[in-house]
């Protein structure tokens, strides 16, 4: 029997067949390895904990529940303001959270701040996604945030520098020194 290696061998002076890139024995070999187990998740260090109230615990806080159904603008701009750990303003965000109310959009806009939050203080998701519970239930949302951030110890009507002066009562900021001399 002649195979087509030997036909090349013997075409070649020496004896010797090209290289072609194409193997002669064109069905290819079994592979009896099994793929390697890939190594497990590490667990979170953190575990997600309960909300402190619930969705609907309205009746636990009457003031903020007022707050909210009147001025939802304000509730979303403190929450939001702790949330940013001051980096914006709850006058910016409680302005911008009313545009969007008028065009009916707030929702998407607060249900980015729960998440945050969720993901901050390691709080679980409830059975809904985070944009449900705003879409279909903003005002107890907005509500639940409130109280939440009030059991971590915030005081919502002091803003973010306010809590963290309270807080933190022994550091003071160094004097400003003026450079150079004045007569």
């Amino acid at each position: 029997m002649v195979t087509a290696n030997s036909n090349a061998r013997a075409s070649q002076p020496g004896g010797y067949a090209t290289a072609t890139g194409v193997p002669v024995n064109s069905t290819p070999p079994l592979n009896t390895e099994k793929p390697e187990p890939r190594p497990p998740l590490p667990p979170n260090h953190q575990s997600e904990v309960p909300w402190s109230t619930g969705l609907c615990d309205c009746y636990s806080d009457c003031d903020s529940c007022c707050l909210t159904y009147c001025c939802p603008c304000i509730t979303f701009g403190r929450i939001s303001e702790i949330v940013d750990q001051g980096s914006s303003s709850c006058c910016l965000n409680g302005t911008l959270y009313t545009l969007l109310s008028i065009i009916g959009c707030s929702c998407l806009y607060s249900c980015f701040y729960r998440s945050k939050m969720r993901q901050q203080y390691s709080l679980q998701e409830s059975s809904c996604c985070d944009c449900c519970v705003h879409f279909f239930c903003e005002p107890c949302a907005l509500c639940q945030e409130y109280r939440e951030l009030k059991n971590q110890g915030f005081d919502m009507a002091i803003r973010w520098d306010g809590n963290m002066q309270r807080r933190n009562p022994g550091i003071a900021m160094p004097p400003v020194v003026q450079e150079g001399m004045i007569r």
